[in-house]
């Protein structure tokens, strides 16, 4: 039976601008082995090429054909709940280049959705004018609902922030694509090619990556590399079926075997 793999980026694979030791290894191994793999991330900023040099600045070399952002998946759902529709934006780069190749319009004027990704250069005018959209019928739509870290000198509010602004201000409740969102858990599988039992989703972070992959069915990995540490595992009700310290520990010949 083959196997494949969903691995999410930061936390998995690096830690901010640093390769997490092993990770350029366990890619490489990806690739001799021809194993599917497709990179996660639920960073809407970030184009795929972005992702391509962000690694290559590190040393690893991928394809764009190997990152599914969360901005794709929102272009992909968009595209399949009206086709050719417009949208207000507010978000950057990878989230309004994705809504483009997928055929939307954006617009300053009555809009089919109102999309919400990364971004720091929201105003409260764009804010004000999303919420008279919504309230005028047009859908809210999240990339993700990751939260802010939570730390001093972060120039990044998170879009759980943004978004409950939003669902304060109007009374609607945004639907988001992101992990641990089934709509990007299943696209990215299907462009690997793969059963739901041949998948195994690979994350640092219990809320998102686990919880998509319980979810859908999938294999679970959690890394201690990144978000989630073992201490916190008692606070979940579900749990990984793997758990190790990085990919560097992991061992191909028994994940292959399945």
């Amino acid at each position: 039976m083959a196997q494949g793999f969903l691995i999410d980026m930061d936390g998995v694979i690096y830690s901010g601008n640093d390769l997490i030791q092993g990770a350029d290894k366990f890619i490489a191994e990806l690739k001799e082995r021809k194993v599917p793999f497709l990179f996660l991330t639920n960073n809407s900023q970030r184009t795929p090429r972005d992702v391509v040099n962000k690694l290559a600045g590190l040393h690893v070399e991928i394809s764009e054909q190997d990152v599914f952002t969360s901005a794709m998946a929102t272009g992909w759902f968009l595209s399949h709940q009206k086709p050719n529709g417009s949208a207000y934006v507010l978000g950057e780069g990878g989230l309004i280049t994705s809504l483009h190749e997928y055929g939307y319009s954006l617009v300053s004027q009555k809009p089919d959705f109102v999309v919400v990704g990364e971004g720091r250069n929201f105003t409260l005018e764009m804010v004000s004018h999303a919420v008279e959209f919504i309230l005028d019928g047009a859908k809210l739509v999240a990339t993700n609902l990751d939260p802010s870290p939570k730390k001093k000198g972060w120039s990044n509010l998170g879009i759980k922030s943004i978004v409950a602004m939003l669902e304060e201000a109007t009374g609607v409740k945004a639907f988001s694509v992101g992990k641990p969102s089934p709509v990007m858990m299943r696209v990215a599988r299907k462009k690997i090619g793969l059963s739901t039992t041949e998948t195994t989703i690979i994350g640092d972070t219990m809320t998102t990556d686990i919880l998509g992959g319980v979810q859908m069915g999938y294999r679970t990995i959690l890394t201690l590399s990144g978000v989630t540490k073992s201490e916190h595992l008692i606070h979940y009700a579900y749990s990984p079926d793997i758990i190790v310290k990085s990919v560097a520990d992991l061992n191909f010949d028994e994940l292959l075997k399945k």
